[in-house]
């Protein structure tokens, strides 16, 4: 086990939901030498009102450049860009693929000697987007390198900073008189809270953990359409939940999509949600010491907490 709080931690693409989470549980924890790479200028500035004493610098990391200078002398890298939602599917060749070739030549040329990449579940999902072909892709990557390391694989997941999945959604049904449900909604999802996620990215900084893939899922199995109760009642919404046909659900996002060059939710992730997938749950509070927080604890922790909860990130 590592005690060692100096460490050089540097997470590219660190300015999204999981960076964002885990530099306050990084700095909580008492380390300081944090360097956040991300091309999200917002996001980059956000991060650096709330955690002003870390290092952030705009990076396209799917282009070699100045930020490579960040690498020198790191400890660890916590491999955590990703293009998640779009309609573009250059750019999670980019997002998703380019930089991590770049990105794995960077730790190769330092001799950084500590990787965790972050995958996702969805490697192992029934979907079939964009998003899931270069997550496949990119573990593939990883895994070719030669560069042993822990490969993470989480579920859908929400907390603080959160701006596509929950926190867009909580955001909608604030806005919006009617909140529409595709279907019945009952789509068994296995959310995962990004402040569990942080605890397990953590441990396998400071320990020995074995340079394989893990299944890191939400403990609790709740259908899409109780997980938006659970958000209206936390934020107190107004809206109404309102069930409309599968079909005209579709065929709104689509229509979105001609409107909106990055909806913030797509066909292509409407069918992800509808995959029926079921993930594997693995002892992972056992092999990374960590403890799991309750659904409901979780959503009220990350829409009522008194400083997090407020600070939302640009979509």
């Amino acid at each position: 086990m590592s005690s060692n709080k100096k460490l050089k931690i540097v997470l590219p693409g660190g300015a999204g939901l999981v960076g964002q989470n885990l530099v306050a549980q990084l700095k909580a924890a008492g380390y300081s030498n944090i360097v956040v790479l991300d091309k999200h200028r917002a996001n980059l500035q956000v991060l650096k009102s709330v955690q002003p004493d870390i290092t952030v610098a705009y990076a396209d990391l799917a282009v070699s450049g100045d930020w490579v200078e960040h690498f020198k002398g790191s400890d660890a890298v916590v491999m955590l860009q990703a293009q998640i939602g779009g309609v573009n599917y250059e750019e999670f060749v980019r997002n998703n693929l380019r930089s991590t070739q770049l990105i794995l030549d960077q730790i190769r040329l330092n001799h950084i000697p500590q990787l965790v990449h972050i995958s996702s579940s969805v490697v192992n999902s029934a979907a079939d987007d964009f998003y899931t072909q270069t997550k496949k892709q990119q573990e593939q990557i990883v895994l070719e390198s030669g560069i042993e390391c822990p490969i993470l694989r989480p579920t859908l997941m929400f907390g603080w900073f959160d701006r596509k999945h929950l926190g867009w959604l909580s955001r909608f049904m604030k806005r919006m008189p009617v909140f529409p449900i595709p279907g019945n909604g009952k789509f068994m999802r296995q959310p995962l809270y990004a402040g569990d996620f942080c605890k397990v990215i953590i441990s396998c900084i400071e320990n020995r953990i074995e340079p394989r893939a893990y299944n890191i899922t939400g403990h609790e199995r709740i259908d899409y359409i109780d997980i938006i109760y659970a958000i209206k009642k936390a934020t107190q919404a107004k809206a109404m939940v309102l069930k409309i046909p599968y079909s005209l659900f579709y065929s709104l996002l689509w229509i979105w999509s001609l409107i909106d060059k990055n909806p913030p939710f797509t066909t292509q992730q409407l069918a992800a949600l509808s995959a029926k997938d079921e993930f594997e749950l693995i002892n992972w509070t056992g092999i990374f010491n960590v403890s799991y927080t309750p659904f409901i604890n979780a959503i009220d922790e990350t829409f009522n907490h008194p400083q997090y909860s407020k600070v939302v990130l640009e979509f």
